[in-house]
């Protein structure tokens, strides 16, 4: 379904976020810069990079026209950039100065709403880059944001799981508690309206996700008499650690979830059923987003790699897609769809949740069916042992117990080609399945004294630290940043709570 057509290897930090217009990708990164390429061929735009900002820069949007390009960073601004000359337009200084983590531009660009670390929200006046209005969500931080395609309201998502709708006057129309345990980390509306059940009534699709592990999609309605409702509709969890970015395709079809495990899964937005998923990238998947009128696909991770992905028709079966190889064979694959079809809707629906092998714990693989491993061999290129494999009865339980005495002496496998290689993939398993609880991932360590952290707090550089280690490293240093050793803007420390808990979420498989 999705084949790689580029990768982008220009950043030098971690990517934030990744947006489209109808010319353009804009990537941002902690890098402190933005950058612009064209769709055509995908090459960095003359201008490029954008350098306006002091420190990281943690999301970028379109105008609906494509001329305005919007970014929002630590250093407390949101900047207005021209997207034909990369010229800045205006600066827009967050009230309190606190980091801003999100931006987004309403349909018809004529405001923008901007959401920052204190839980404050700003609504900007985009033709007179004014300030409008202002105000807070009660707890956490402000991380997501998205217009419903009216234009009337907009939704943010904070650090401790609430989802808030706000009328564009900055009435808090309703709040979701808890939407998302431990924190919602984006939210994206559907471009597309739908008709409700009764005449004339509209309501708009969303999408939600979070340290949970889950992408949620939600119907908004709008006009009932609380101002505003959140009714679930489904919940998708086709990835097994937490999601950091979801977005819809322009005609509200698909869904695109970038997750910590380093997947990228694209659902069908309708039946919440998984059709594809990449593992290109090699570090937790940070941004995701549809291009508008192109079926391309740009995902963003902390690997400092975007890559870009056009979209073909029909449906993939396993999803790994790779620039230099297609993992197994056109045959393996018609062989593992076939078996897929085979399976009766307990065993699909089982199948489409694993999604595939490389997203799941030991218990999940270790509750595998016969016909599971069966679907599984054929996706490794195994799928002239799926007979011997049945005929022994070997189940999810059996597979992560073979080793290479029973393969040769048991199953009888005569080729020794095949022998080995069956043993190389199910020892490729057992090592992912061990390493997803094993092993201090280098984004829970502190930079400076390399532990793992217990208080992270983000330092005005962006970066995130222990807090005795970057209070005493302030106290000694004269408030230069250990990341960059340039002078720190301001020496306030904002409590990290989605790594906290990420943390926190880690130890408790150990």
């Amino acid at each position: 379904m999705a084949t790689l057509i580029c990768s982008l290897v220009d950043h030098s930090d971690d990517v934030n976020w990744c947006a489209f217009s109808s010319t353009c990708l804009a990537t941002c990164s902690l890098d402190k810069t933005i950058r612009l390429y064209s769709i055509k061929g995908f090459s960095e735009l003359p201008f490029s990079p954008l350098n306006g900002h002091g420190y990281a820069v943690h999301s970028c949007c379109f105008s609906s026209t494509g001329e305005l390009l919007a970014s929002c960073s630590t250093d407390g601004t949101t900047v207005l950039w021209s997207v034909n000359t990369g010229e800045i337009v205006t600066v827009l200084q967050h009230p309190g100065r606190s980091p801003v983590r999100i931006c987004s531009f309403s349909p018809d660009s004529s405001c923008l709403v901007s959401g920052a670390a204190d839980g404050t929200v700003a609504l900007w006046d985009v033709h007179s880059n004014t300030l409008c209005s202002s105000a807070a969500v009660k707890e956490g931080s402000v991380v997501a944001c998205s217009f419903a395609p009216c234009g009337q309201m907009f939704v943010t998502g904070s650090t401790n799981g609430d989802l808030c709708a706000w009328s564009c006057q900055m009435k808090q129309l309703c709040t979701l508690k808890t939407a998302h345990d431990l924190g919602v980390t984006c939210c994206q509306f559907s471009p597309q309206t739908c008709n409700g059940m009764e005449r004339n009534s509209v309501y708009f699709q969303m999408a939600s996700c979070g340290q949970d592990n889950n992408v949620k999609i939600w119907r908004v309605s709008q006009d009932v008499p609380s101002g505003c409702k959140f009714q679930l509709v489904r919940t998708l969890n086709g990835q097994s650690a937490p999601v950091l970015s979801c977005a819809f395709s322009s005609d509200g079809q698909l869904l695109v979830s970038g997750s910590v495990d380093k997947s990228v899964v694209i659902y069908d937005a309708n039946k919440g059923i998984v059709l594809n998923k990449l593992t290109h990238h090699e570090r937790y998947v940070t941004a995701c987003a549809f291009a508008p009128d192109m079926p391309l696909i740009a995902t963003g991770s902390m690997d400092k790699m975007v890559t870009v992905w056009r979209i073909e028709d029909g449906t993939s079966f396993g999803g790994r897609v790779n620039q230099h190889s297609n993992k197994g064979s056109a045959v393996s694959k018609a062989t593992a769809k076939k078996k897929f079809d085979s399976l009766n809707e307990e065993e699909k629906e089982k199948h489409l949740d694993v999604g595939f092998v490389k997203a799941q714990s030991r218990l999940s693989v270790s509750e595998w069916s016969e016909e599971v491993v069966s679907v599984w061999l054929c996706e490794e290129g195994l799928g002239e042992l799926v007979t011997i494999f049945k005929a022994n009865n070997i189940d999810g339980s059996q597979l992560l117990s073979l080793n290479k005495e029973i393969v040769t002496n048991d199953l009888n496998i005569e080729s020794l080609g095949l022998r080995n290689k069956v043993i190389r993939k199910i020892e490729e398993l057992k090592e992912h399945l061990e390493s997803i609880c094993t092993g201090i991932p280098d984004e829970f360590l502190c930079p400076i004294n390399r532990e793992l952290m217990k208080d992270p707090v983000i330092a005005s550089d962006g970066y995130s630290y222990e807090r005795e280690a970057i209070e005493s490293w302030i106290h000694t240093k004269k408030h230069s940043s250990p990341m960059t050793n340039l002078p720190l803007k301001s020496v306030l420390l904002t409590p990290n709570r989605t790594l906290k808990m990420a943390i926190s979420r880690w130890k408790n498989c150990q």
